[in-house]
């Protein structure tokens, strides 16, 4: 997941939309922009909230393990300091990157953002969130959940098929309301609040796999709902934007927020899309990917340092091929392989470090 993070990046600098240091071609309709875009809204229809999901995952056992003192401790170590750390060091190290490449200085960068108060959270708006959900589930369980040392795991049924269904539309609407005063795009302090709904049930969900030992149980037959949901409707996006560009043309169509076609098709696609690539990620690595490996050991051990510095790798790696005349899409190719490669060798040392392997 966190390489398709590094990918995701990787096609907005080369014509997919979103927002990001370096672009170096704009969105518009040409067919590798538009694949581009098909791949950027995929992903960021489900991998985020897989993240969160995940993370919700692992919460419960880690609370009840350390006491809330301890719990909440951790996350801001783990969690606040690295967004403190790009939002002082690394996010605008990034932008004067970006800056210089451009003609406009380097060093001009650091006190501009001083003077206008510029908190650059980058990627780590997901640190910032996941603190916040943390601190909220904590709020919870101190409120209204069971006594910390009176919690164990209690294996239940994973929910029918029709409770997958239900909860997508559930969560699609809820987006479409949220959208109404947020669009997607706008942030508030540094999140796209358009985007939480998902995320915020998906931390829950997380939290209920644990409970229950639904992971455990999860098979292709309780999955298939959303497996069958994400075959029809993933397919369902490039015919959206064929219609919005054919009725409005090129970037006309507001699938942002609002009441439009575009705005209703966008946050009721996303969560269908999201439940079927969720549960086909996780069977297919239960079956396949979880095995003794000592190579993905070390992958896995710097996956996290990986995506905290990926941003400086990715903009430094993309503005050195910046002068390569070559397709969008191969560009796109080559230089995501080499921000990957790239990403894991710097963060290797980061991890060795006594203090700051504690943190990442």
């Amino acid at each position: 997941m966190t390489v398709m993070v590094i990918l995701h990046h990787t096609a907005i600098t080369y014509g997919a939309p979103g927002g990001w240091f370096w672009t170096e071609l704009k969105p518009s309709a040409t067919p590798t922009s538009l694949l581009l875009t098909l791949f950027v809204s995929t992903n960021q229809a489900y991998f985020m909230g897989f993240f969160f999901f995940l993370a919700g995952y692992f919460t419960p056992a880690s609370l009840e393990r350390k006491g809330y003192a301890r719990f909440i401790c951790d996350r801001f170590l783990r969690l606040g300091l690295p967004l403190l750390a790009f939002g002082l060091i690394l996010g605008p190290l990034t932008a004067a990157m970006v800056n210089y490449a451009q003609g406009d200085g380097f060093w001009v960068v650091f006190p501009w953002l001083w003077r206008h108060r510029q908190f650059i959270n980058g990627p780590l708006w997901f640190a910032q969130a996941l603190l916040i959900f943390s601190l909220a589930y904590c709020l919870w369980r101190a409120v209204a959940g069971a006594p910390l040392p009176q919690t164990q795991r209690t294996p239940r049924p994973v929910p029918a098929g029709r409770w997958w269904l239900l909860s997508a539309l559930a969560v699609g609407f809820s987006a479409l309301a949220i959208r109404q005063f947020v669009p997607v795009g706008v942030n508030i302090f540094g999140l796209q609040l358009g985007y939480f709904a998902s995320y915020i049930f998906l931390f829950a969900v997380g939290i209920a796999a644990w409970r229950y030992d639904w992971l455990r149980q999860l098979t292709r037959k309780n999955a298939r709902a959303g497996i069958v949901a994400l075959s029809i409707a993933w397919p369902l996006f490039l015919i959206a934007v064929a219609a919005a560009i054919k009725l409005s043309g090129p970037g006309k169509s507001n699938f942002a927020g609002g009441l439009s076609w575009a705005a209703i098709f966008y946050a009721l696609w996303e969560p269908f899309v999201a439940w079927g690539l969720t549960a086909a990620w996780l069977l297919v690595f239960r079956a396949h990917m979880n095995q003794p490996s000592a190579f993905w050991d070390w992958l896995n051990r710097r996956a996290y340092a990986v995506y905290i510095l990926h941003p400086p790798v990715l903009v430094c790696v993309a503005l050195l091929m910046h002068g390569w005349a070559a397709p969008a899409l191969v560009k796109f190719g080559v230089v995501g392989v080499l921000a990957c490669i790239a990403t894991w060798l710097v963060s290797d040392p980061f991890v060795r470090l006594p203090g700051v392997r504690r943190v990442v």
